[in-house]
């Protein structure tokens, strides 16, 4: 993969360039107006790796608040993969407060990689590793040592093409 020049900056985009195959995708900062992108990309992610409409519409809709003021405030970040001007992937990002840990043993936050969704008729050219390489870079720029995200059984293989490994978290739904 060739590294990205940088092809327009303004205060919110930095559109970056990669070759593929058939010609170019463009990728460019997320922002607030990307609210209903977001929010799609995220629903049709879970709905990917096996949940139905009607199980993760409840979240989609309360994602969209939470969503709204973390793009406003700059607490969620990312990009969006761009086909001439057509959206067809993106990845976020966030940092997390985090007590520091054995596997970040001086620093108090970590890097986390969430809602990577590329559409269907754009997989296996590149979208994803491009994305994952702007997040990469973006948390060397931030000085974070550690980063984590969750993946589907589609994303694992690429996440570990990267040199991602597994750990060993576990988690439970508490109801009240």
């Amino acid at each position: 993969m060739r590294i990205p020049t940088i092809v327009h900056r303004c205060a919110w985009v930095h559109l970056r360039r990669w070759e593929r195959g058939d010609g170019m995708y463009d990728y460019r900062a997320a922002r607030p107006g990307d609210l209903d992108l977001i929010c799609h990309h995220r629903h049709e992610m879970f709905k990917a790796s096996g949940r139905t409409d009607e199980m993760v519409a409840p979240m989609t809709r309360a994602f969209r608040p939470w969503l709204d003021g973390k793009l406003k405030a700059g607490d969620y970040f990312g990009w969006i993969a761009l086909d001439a001007s057509a959206p067809i992937a993106g990845l976020g990002m966030m940092v997390l407060d985090w007590p520091p840990h054995p596997s970040h043993p001086l620093q108090d936050r970590r890097g986390y990689i969430l809602n990577m969704y590329v559409e269907p008729g754009h997989r296996g050219r590149g979208v994803a590793k491009a994305l994952m390489a702007l997040a990469m870079k973006e948390g060397r720029h931030r000085g974070l040592n550690y980063m984590v995200l969750h993946a589907t059984a589609m994303g694992r293989p690429l996440y570990e093409s990267l040199g991602w490994q597994q750990t060993s978290e576990m988690a439970i739904g508490i109801r009240s």
